[in-house]
């Protein structure tokens, strides 16, 4: 009997040292991306589509296949670091926001449109002249979701760079891509990897023509990354993806955190009438942090009933 009960302890006790451990991995885990949308990511496709004397003439496409995250006002920016001494002669739908050091450049060779070896890249405004737009461009950075706003969540430019060679072979696929989104900083990205080459159809639909050359990069969200605390309370479910709607960090519909104009309401927004807006709903669906179904929740649920029927078992066996 007592060799039973020494037996049946070391079990119970192996059993819930590992449902700790198991949930402490669990949650550590949650904090490494966006729990409530972990598919969600930037993806960034950049397709050679042609070459020059010295280079290549590419196609940047970035899509926003985040569920709630819109980029908003003053939109996106994108950076990364040249693998060698490339430079940027001419973009289109997009600018360098510094040109760099081109002195080595004279007025018979022409001046780049950047030299810097990192270059930090903004999308154009839409009042910018015809010629200097592309498709799916000028929009000052920003960016809707596919869900609610299919016909804008892609964004994109076309770039000249030099000092690359002209085949597959001389290209090097550029570094350290950075993502920018001013108001939900936190994203990460991956690098860039060489894939299938992109197809293209003609607007007339009858002739089809494929990239060179096509890499993607993928940047991911994490709120960890963050280092600030989810909204308290938000007037749309849509609101920890877009300051522009409802400033939830100041103020907001019935607010009760607000020290200064307790249960007031933010009336001078121009997207939305402040006599009438409300909280979010108490039904789905939730916004994410709303959810009382998280990640985070259904993990805590688990652990204490998996503890309550190890502890049933451990008293069944004692007293019967």
């Amino acid at each position: 009997m007592d060799y039973c009960f020494r037996s049946l302890t070391r079990i119970l006790t192996s059993t819930i040292f590992l449902a700790i451990l198991l949930s402490s991995f669990s949650f550590t885990y949650t904090e490494a991306y966006y729990a409530q949308d972990p598919d969600g990511n930037i993806t960034i496709k950049w397709d050679v589509i042609s070459w020059t004397p010295d280079g290549y003439v590419a196609f940047v496409t970035i899509y926003n296949f985040q569920k709630y995250r819109y980029i908003s006002h003053p939109g996106w920016t994108l950076s990364w670091s040249w693998a060698k001494k490339e430079v940027i002669w001419y973009m289109f739908g997009a600018q360098a926001t510094e040109q760099g050091n081109c002195s080595s450049y004279t007025s018979a060779t022409g001046i780049p449109h950047s030299c810097k070896k990192t270059p930090t890249t903004v999308d154009l405004l839409p009042d910018v002249p015809y010629n200097q737009q592309v498709a799916n461009c000028c929009k000052g950075g920003v960016m809707s979701v596919r869900g609610l706003d299919p016909e804008n969540y892609i964004s994109s430019f076309q770039i000249t760079v030099g000092n690359t060679g002209t085949t597959n072979y001389t290209i090097k696929v550029p570094r350290n891509f950075t993502f920018l989104d001013p108001h939900n900083p936190g994203h990460t990205c991956g690098p860039a990897i060489v894939g299938k080459q992109t197809k293209f159809i003609t607007s007339d639909g009858r002739r089809v023509t494929q990239a060179i050359m096509t890499w993607n990069v993928t940047c991911t969200y994490s709120q960890f990354l963050v280092g600030k605390p989810p909204p308290a309370c938000c007037t749309s479910p849509v609101r920890y993806i877009n300051e522009t709607f409802v400033p939830c960090y100041s103020c907001t519909c019935g607010c009760k955190n607000n020290v200064s104009h307790p249960e007031s309401c933010v009336k001078d927004s121009p997207y939305f009438n402040g006599d009438n807006c409300v909280m979010p709903p108490s039904m789905p669906p939730y916004s994410p942090y709303q959810n009382p179904l998280n990640a985070s929740t259904r993990l805590s649920f688990a652990f204490l009933t998996l503890l309550t029927m190890s502890l049933s078992v451990f008293f069944v066996f004692v007293y019967v």
